[in-house]
């Protein structure tokens, strides 16, 4: 099972391009995005998933291990295929749909391409516990600004209810220490808005 490819591009096509290794040309599909960021050539490398068939071995090949490894999960989810998980991954990064599915958050999933509300509440169902372990092959560095700003987030839904306008709040945010939860976030903004009374 191939898993992996590094060459030229050697031809281009709408959705897809050929990749020469090593004299031997592989199709590679690819969403749009990255489509855009290929030209004839150059190098490239690919994460690569294959699809073998009776009929067909398909290459479906996504640049970023992270989205990689979110392609091959949501291919998980019953209804969705390898050209919907593409466009998919193209368009929200391993960590953002990470935190939607985490927090249940249905209208990010449904802003995605080709997912209504079927299929969001499908991945919301068939993901959920799953997603932790697709965060845990992250970097602290990568995964960490998703844990802090769903934290600032809450804290400031809180404190906007609390009276104080977003203005005071970011002012108050901004002398936080690195990495605080929702909960020291209140807090310490509290005493600093207190403070300014």
């Amino acid at each position: 099972m191939i898993g992996y490819l590094s060459g030229k591009v050697k031809f281009l096509f709408d959705d897809a391009c050929i990749l020469d290794v090593a004299g031997v040309g592989y199709k590679v599909f690819v969403d749009a995005q990255t489509r855009q960021t290929l030209t004839r050539g150059e190098a490239a490398e690919f994460f690569i998933h294959t699809v073998v068939r009776e009929d067909s071995i398909t290459l479906f090949g996504v640049k970023n291990q992270a989205a990689f490894e979110l392609f091959e999960l949501l291919l998980t989810v019953s209804g969705i295929g390898a050209k919907s998980a593409l466009a998919i991954v193209s368009k929200i990064s391993a960590a953002e749909f990470a935190r939607a599915v985490a927090l249940q958050d249905i209208k990010t999933l449904t802003r995605l391409p080709g997912v209504g509300k079927k299929s969001a509440e499908r991945i919301l169902l068939e993901l959920k516990g799953k997603v932790q372990s697709l965060a845990e092959n992250f970097s602290a560095e990568e995964f960490q600004p998703v844990i802090q700003s769903t934290a600032a987030e809450e804290a400031q839904e809180a404190l906007e209810a609390l009276g104080y306008t977003s203005e005071e709040i970011s002012a108050a945010f901004k002398s936080a220490p690195k990495n605080s939860t929702t909960e020291q976030l209140i807090k310490f903004a509290l005493k600093d808005l207190n403070r300014s009374l």
